[in-house]
C-alpha cells in the first residue's frame, strides 16, 4: 500500500470512530520541506467544524490515535493552524523494494483507467512534405500518451489523419508537375504559392526516371499522376521515419475517405436536426456561439466549397461513433483559436465537454554552434526529424521534446546532447541506468548473488536520510504515472527520472555500495540499486527512450 492510501485508510478510520464523515477537502500530499515529516494532511482544519472542535484539538487526538491504527506510521506532529505532519516508520519505505521487485516491469502501473476508452490523434502532418523537428515532438508527445495511458489502464488507440482532401495536397500536386516540366525542358512560369524543397525536385525526378512519358501527358492527367504518386512517395518517408523514432499509430485515416462517403453530409444534418445551422449570405453556418465560442463558423462558402471545420466535425463525429469515450487531439499550438470552435461542435454532436481534449505543442527553436536554425517548410529551409535524429539518435531526439510541458516554447542545443556529460540530461538519466547496472555486474562476479525476492530483514539496514529519500520517491511513481496520464502530461515522468537520477548519483558518490564493510549493508544496497535501476527503466519505457546497460 503506497503512503498516502495507508494514511488515507488509518484517518478514515480514526473519523469513523469519533462518527465524523470524510471531508471532501481533505488534501494529503508531500510536505514541501522534508523535515516536516513524510506526509502533511490538513483533514483536521476541514473537518473542525463537524467535530466541533478547534482545528489544532482535533488535530491533536487525531495524532494521538495515528500510531496506533497502524504500525507502519511512526507518529505525527501538529503544525500551524492545524496542519498534520505524518512520519513514517522505515520498515515501510524498505518494503517498497519488495513492491518493486514482485511487479519488475510493471511497477508504477495501476487500473485507475481501467474500462475507459481513449483515442489520442497526433502528428497528423499534411503529406506534403519531410517531419520537421515540430512534427517530431507531437510525435513523442503523442507516443507518449498513448504509452502512459494504457499503462494507467486505458484502452488507447493511436490514430493518424491524413490530411489527403485538401488545397495543400492539390498544391503538392502542382509543384511536382511543374518541376517535372521544367526538367523536360519545358517552360514554367512558377507561381507565387508552390513547394520550392529540394525534396519536390527529387520527386519529380524520381517520377520522371519511372514514366519519362509524364511530360507528355495531358495537363490534366499529368498533374493527377504528379499528386497521386508524390504524395505516396513523401508519405512513405513519413511512415519510415515514425518507426525509426519509435512511434506506431494503430488507424491511419484519410481525409479522403470521410469526405467521399458523405460524412460531411450526415454531420450537417445532425446539426441541421439540433437547430444549430443557419444560412447567411449564401453561406451554410454553424451557431457555434451557443457553445461558447466568439462567433459563429462558416461550414460551406458561398462558392460552395467547405471549410477545414467542416470536414474535422465529421471527423470528430466518426471519431465518437467508434465508441470513444474521450478523444485527444495533439495540435500545433497555432491551432489554438480553434479550440473553443471544435469543442462546440463536440458538444453539439452531444459529447460531454470533458470527453475532448488538446494537447498544444509550442515550437521547437534548434540550436546549432549557438545560433538558431531557421525551418520553413514551404521554403524548402528546415531541418527534418530524420537529420535530428540521424545527429543525436532517437533517444537524445524523444527525451529533449519530453523534457518540457508540450506547450511550453523547447530550445533543443544540439551541441548539449551529443556532450557525454551531466549537463546532457539524456545522458544524465541513462548513465544512472547504466551505472547500476555495472555495481550489479561487479557484485555478481565478486560471487554475490541477489534474491529474486529480498526478505523484509535483509532490507533494515536501509535507514540513511538518503536512502529513505530515494525509497520514498520510488514509492510515488505510480502517482505520478497516473498523474501524467491524467493531465496529458508525460514531461512528469522526465523530471520524475531526472529528480530520481540526482538522488541515485548523489546517493553513490557518498555512500559505498560494494566497499560498504558489512556484508548486510552490502546486500541492502544493491537491492535498493536494483529497484531504482528498475523504476529508471520502466519510465524511460513510458518516454520510449532505452535503458543501456553500459554507455
Amino acid at each position: 500500500m503506497r503512503a498516502e492510501q495507508c494514511l488515507e485508510a488509518a484517518l478514515k478510520t480514526i473519523l469513523a470512530g469519533y462518527e465524523l464523515s470524510w471531508p471532501e477537502k481533505t488534501v494529503i500530499e508531500p510536505p514541501k520541506d522534508a523535515r516536516h515529516g513524510d506526509l502533511a494532511s490538513n483533514v483536521a482544519m476541514v473537518a473542525a467544524k463537524q467535530a466541533k472542535m478547534p482545528p489544532r484539538d482535533l488535530a491533536a487526538k487525531i495524532a494521538g490515535d495515528l500510531a496506533d491504527k497502524d504500525e507502519a506510521i511512526a507518529g505525527a506532529e501538529i503544525a500551524g493552524p492545524g496542519f498534520l505532519n505524518v512520519s513514517f516508520r522505515p520498515a515501510f519505505w524498505q518494503e517498497v523494494v519488495r513492491r518493486v521487485e514482485q511487479a519488475g516491469a510493471t511497477f508504477g502501473s495501476s487500473s485507475a483507467c481501467a474500462g475507459k476508452k481513449v483515442q489520442v490523434e497526433f502528428v497528423s502532418a499534411n503529406p506534403t512534405g519531410p517531419l520537421h523537428i515540430g512534427h517530431g515532438r507531437g510525435a513523442a508527445v503523442g507516443d507518449s500518451l498513448i504509452r502512459l495511458l494504457r499503462f494507467a489502464g486505458c484502452e488507447a488507440e493511436a490514430e493518424y489523419y491524413i490530411n489527403d482532401a485538401g488545397r495543400q495536397m492539390r498544391l503538392l500536386g502542382l509543384s511536382i508537375w511543374l518541376h517535372v516540366k521544367e526538367q523536360s525542358g519545358q517552360q514554367v512560369e512558377w507561381p507565387e504559392e508552390y513547394y520550392r524543397g529540394a525534396y519536390i525536385a527529387d520527386i519529380a525526378h524520381d517520377l520522371l526516371a519511372a514514366y519519362p512519358r509524364l511530360a507528355s501527358l495531358p495537363d490534366d492527367e499529368s498533374r493527377e499522376y504528379c499528386y497521386e504518386h508524390g504524395m505516396k512517395q513523401i508519405f512513405d518517408g513519413i511512415k519510415e521515419d515514425l518507426v525509426t523514432f519509435r512511434v506506431h499509430h494503430d488507424v491511419w485515416f484519410s481525409e479522403k475517405t470521410l469526405v467521399d462517403g458523405g460524412a460531411v453530409d450526415a454531420a450537417f444534418s445532425l446539426l441541421e436536426k439540433a437547430g444549430l445551422l443557419f444560412e447567411e449570405g449564401g453561406a451554410l453556418w454553424f451557431r457555434t456561439t451557443a457553445f461558447g465560442d466568439d462567433k459563429d463558423r462558416v461550414l460551406r462558402k458561398s462558392d460552395g466549397t467547405l471549410t477545414y471545420f467542416a470536414s474535422d466535425i465529421a471527423y470528430h463525429c466518426n471519431k465518437f461513433s467508434r465508441g470513444f469515450d474521450r478523444v485527444v487531439d495533439v495540435w500545433g499550438a497555432d491551432h489554438h483559436g480553434y479550440i473553443p470552435r471544435m469543442r462546440a461542435a463536440v458538444q453539439a454532436l452531444g459529447q460531454p465537454r470533458e470527453a475532448f481534449d488538446v494537447v498544444l505543442i509550442q515550437l521547437v527553436n534548434l540550436l546549432k554552434n549557438g545560433e538558431q536554425i531557421t525551418m520553413s517548410t514551404r521554403a524548402g529551409k528546415f531541418e527534418t526529424l530524420a537529420d535530428v535524429v540521424s545527429e543525436v539518435g532517437v533517444d537524445a531526439t524523444r527525451f529533449m521534446f519530453l523534457s518540457r510541458k508540450s506547450d511550453s516554447p523547447l530550445d533543443f542545443d544540439l551541441d548539449l546532447v551529443r556532450q557525454r556529460s551531466m549537463e546532457n540530461p539524456v545522458y544524465y538519466v541513462q548513465y544512472a541506468h547504466a551505472r547500476i547496472c555495472a555495481v550489479l555486474h561487479k557484485a555478481e562476479e565478486s560471487g554475490i548473488s541477489l534474491p529474486e525476492l529480498s526478505l523484509p530483514e535483509q532490507l533494515k539496514p536501509l535507514e540513511a536520510k538518503e536512502e529513505l529519500a530515494m525509497l520514498r520517491r520510488l514509492d510515488r511513481f505510480e502517482d505520478t504515472v497516473l498523474g501524467a496520464a491524467e493531465q496529458l502530461a508525460p514531461h512528469h515522468i522526465s523530471h520524475y527520472l531526472m529528480e530520481l537520477s540526482g538522488q541515485l548519483h548523489s546517493y553513490y558518490a557518498n555512500h559505498p555500495v560494494l566497499q560498504a564493510g558489512d556484508d548486510s549493508v552490502v546486500m541492502a544496497r544493491l537491492l535498493l540499486l536494483r529497484a531504482v535501476r528498475q523504476v529508471l527503466a520502466n519510465g524511460l519505457e513510458l518516454l520510449g527512450v532505452s535503458a543501456p546497460d553500459s554507455m
